[in-house]
């Protein structure tokens, strides 16, 4: 945790909610993932305030450097929060990002976008009472008629925020239409800590030209990664020599979908574990010969043991192909 050096960071693991746990984070380093920021999936300031410190967030050493989101829009919990995550954080993150309509009516994520002045204090007292890294993910703005990010952006600078990540699409745009990496490339030019981009990175030829056109510090990913436990390493692997690792094949995907379900088991329990994996079994299969009628058995089944079968026998096939 201590040690933790931002100048060399440029890979960000940005959190999903219900997808980036603890399993799926140590398969990054699994995979060879060793040098991203890793980061917990959003913790609600009030939930953690309510919880007796001690009993909380319990996390390998394998997992760090982690960083640990927090959200709210009470400056003083956030403030305690932080606090109280100090000691297991390599970071601590705010989320100014979240567009989700059951954040945003709360008053948090994106919604602090618009009061700027509530999120300068939010800032302010999380800044005083941590001495470790402090980063702030945030989006365009509300919405394309309202975007600030630039000021938002310059206030954070000026309170003491060590590096941020932008996320390049406005709250009103949720997850649709493209990323502006024109607003990146402004951003970078306008601040001078770290900026990191986020938003439709997908492959290494992704991050290629994100970092071309923008001059960002480094990337932050979130979806892109998801299905692929190969793709930080690589990513790693491009900033450090600029070499395009190829993405894994077929053969590979799969196994590293065993792997996942059989960790989220191990977690969760073979019934939690498997209904929890549902949701992860498109971005693994995408390569496959009838994708969505393999996915439609796959969600039918109720045992690790039925579900290495079929996927046994999908290699196979690909095998003899």
């Amino acid at each position: 945790m201590n040690g933790f050096d931002i100048k060399k960071l440029k890979v960000i693991q940005a959190p999903l909610a219900g997808i980036s746990d603890t399993i799926y984070r140590k398969l990054i380093r699994e995979y060879k993932g060793v040098d991203t920021l890793l980061t917990t999936e959003m913790l609600s300031s009030e939930a953690l305030n309510q919880v007796p410190d001690g009993k909380i967030l319990k996390f390998e050493e394998v997992e760090y450097p982690l960083s640990f989101q927090i959200a709210g829009h009470k400056p003083d919990l956030m403030a305690k929060a932080a606090k109280m995550l100090e000691d297991r954080a390599s970071v601590i993150d705010i989320n100014c990002g979240c567009p989700v309509n059951k954040i945003v009516k709360g008053k948090d994520g994106s919604a602090l976008m618009r009061d700027i002045p509530l999120a300068k204090e939010i800032i302010k007292k999380v800044r005083k009472e941590i001495k470790i890294p402090l980063s702030v993910k945030f989006r365009l703005g509300w919405s394309e008629e309202d975007k600030n990010y630039i000021e938002f952006a310059k206030m954070l600078e000026g309170e003491g925020v060590d590096f941020i990540t932008l996320h390049a699409r406005t709250r009103a745009q949720m997850y649709s239409g493209k990323a502006s990496y024109e607003d990146i490339k402004k951003l970078k030019e306008t601040v001078k800590i770290p900026v990191f981009a986020n938003g439709d990175i997908k492959t290494i030829e992704d991050v290629k030209n994100c970092i071309e056109y923008t001059n960002a510090d480094g990337v932050a990913i979130g979806r892109g990664f998801v299905g692929d436990f190969s793709f930080p390493y690589r990513a790693e692997q491009f900033f450090k020599t600029g070499e395009i690792i190829p993405e894994p094949d077929l053969i590979e995907k799969l196994n590293m979908l065993k792997k996942h379900l059989k960790g989220e088991i191990d977690l969760r329990g073979e019934i939690n574990g498997i209904k929890y994996m549902r949701k992860f079994y498109p971005f693994y299969i995408s390569g496959v010969k009838n994708a969505s009628k393999l996915r439609s058995k796959l969600v039918l089944l109720n045992t690790e043991k039925e579900i290495e079968e079929v996927l046994d026998s999908v290699l196979c096939l690909h095998a003899l192909d």
